[in-house]
């Protein structure tokens, strides 16, 4: 699948991901707060533009997150992001010490806003999830707990990034079940100014 990067769409190679980067959202789901940064991965084939409440008989849970785009070097664009998740295989999966791609890659399971160029400063950056109007997510680059420069950094000592590839950054307390029929309106803002957004009804 592509994304939407200004007037062109681009397939991304791949997606890395941060985990347990807001030490609130670690306290909601009963994690430990590690040691050093989590990491893993989504296959490009994940990304998607319908948002539904179930995969293959499991339910959905969401989380937002602030996206980058890598290229030249450097994270030159950001967007708002929906990580899925299949909250109840990852936790069954966490048990016997297995891989969460089954939980965490599966087709479907990664949605972004349009890619829009930043001024650069991650500080200003911060995002926001609306479900049918409601405030339930909430947060800046603040709360987290390894900024984006820590992230790409970490990334990079033992991947190689490549132009076009998508790095999700973590995502704050507040998340939750994907309901068939909802309206889902994620929102990056800039200091304040809505950067880019999207909007997703659930499908099924």
């Amino acid at each position: 699948m592509t994304i939407e990067e200004g007037n062109r769409k681009i397939k991304p190679g791949k997606i890395v991901c941060v985990g347990r980067n807001y030490v609130e959202h670690i306290r909601e789901l009963g994690n430990e707060i590690p040691g050093e940064m989590v990491l893993f991965m989504k296959p490009s084939t994940s990304i998607t533009g319908e948002l539904v409440s179930v995969h293959c008989g499991e339910p959905l849970h969401y989380e937002c997150e602030i996206c980058f785009l890598f290229e030249k070097g450097g994270f030159s664009r950001a967007a708002i992001g929906l990580d899925l998740t299949k909250r109840g295989l990852q936790s069954r999966l966490k048990e016997k010490g297995l891989p969460w791609e089954r939980a965490k890659g599966f087709d479907g399971a990664a949605l972004f806003s349009p890619f829009v160029p930043f001024d650069g400063d991650y500080s200003r950056l911060s995002l926001v999830l609306e479900i049918d109007g409601n405030t339930v997510q909430s947060a800046s680059t603040d709360l987290m707990m390894y900024k984006p420069d820590e992230i790409q950094k970490e990334i990079t000592s033992f991947i190689t990034l490549e132009d076009g590839d998508i790095v999700m950054t973590g995502t704050p307390a507040g998340v939750g079940t994907v309901e068939k029929g909802k309206v889902f309106r994620g929102i990056l803002l800039e200091g304040g100014t809505i950067l880019s957004e999207k909007s997703w009804t659930v499908s099924n």
